[in-house]
């Protein structure tokens, strides 16, 4: 790993041990072994390295969609996907995203360093819910929307629609998070949600 990305590395895992706000540039160095100011060679700030985190993170989380065959981000681009699978493709695919953000170890440093830091830092609170929330919201609201629009899917109401998929599946997030021995237990919901979601809300199903 060369030293840019081991300053990255090395100083998520500080995050996630001891928070944000009590980690120095100079603790980032000395976990990666080299002197403070060689650290400013590569980022100007603990922000900068703390943006890099996250550019890291949403590179990660792209390539694993692109091997789920979605693109992750472009609702329009998925909507066309999401328009010619199965149930079970359907499944797989959930599954297969809930499982990364389980276990991806640089996805859940992440999650830890900000579930903790929310309640101190209004900055990184407004990241969590960014993340968290307000994104994957506004996505899969597109992303419904279009599939409402094209006749895949029957709603009077694609907000209230968004929320019922995206809510249990942020929960059994955080239960897992809690008490990773549920893991199994929150596979079998998660796919019992998707078909009951996918009963309610398919037009050919109406």
């Amino acid at each position: 790993m060369d030293t840019k990305k081991k300053i990255v590395d090395e100083a998520l895992t500080l995050f996630s041990e001891r928070g944000y706000a009590n980690v120095f540039v100079a603790d980032i160095a000395e976990r990666v072994g080299i002197k403070a100011p060689s650290i400013y060679k590569h980022y100007k700030s603990k922000q900068a390295i703390f943006d890099a985190i996250i550019e890291e993170m949403n590179r990660r989380f792209l390539e694993e969609a692109g091997a789920l065959n979605i693109n992750g981000a472009d609702a329009s681009a998925d909507a066309e996907v999401y328009k010619h699978i199965s149930e079970e493709q359907l499944i797989a695919i959930g599954s297969g995203l809930f499982m990364y953000f389980l276990h991806d170890d640089y996805t859940r440093r992440f999650r830890k360093m900000l579930t903790i830091e929310q309640f101190h830092d209004r900055k990184l609170a407004d990241v969590y819910m960014k993340q968290y929330v307000d994104d994957p919201l506004t996505y899969q609201g597109m992303l419904f929307g279009l599939m409402v629009t094209s006749g895949v899917l029957k709603t009077d109401n694609v907000d209230i629609m968004t929320l019922h998929f995206y809510a249990p599946i942020y929960m059994l997030m955080t239960i897992c998070d809690r008490e990773p021995e549920r893991e199994a237990e929150a596979i079998k919901t998660l796919e019992a949600h998707i078909r009951q979601f996918n009963r309610l809300y398919s037009a050919d199903k109406k």
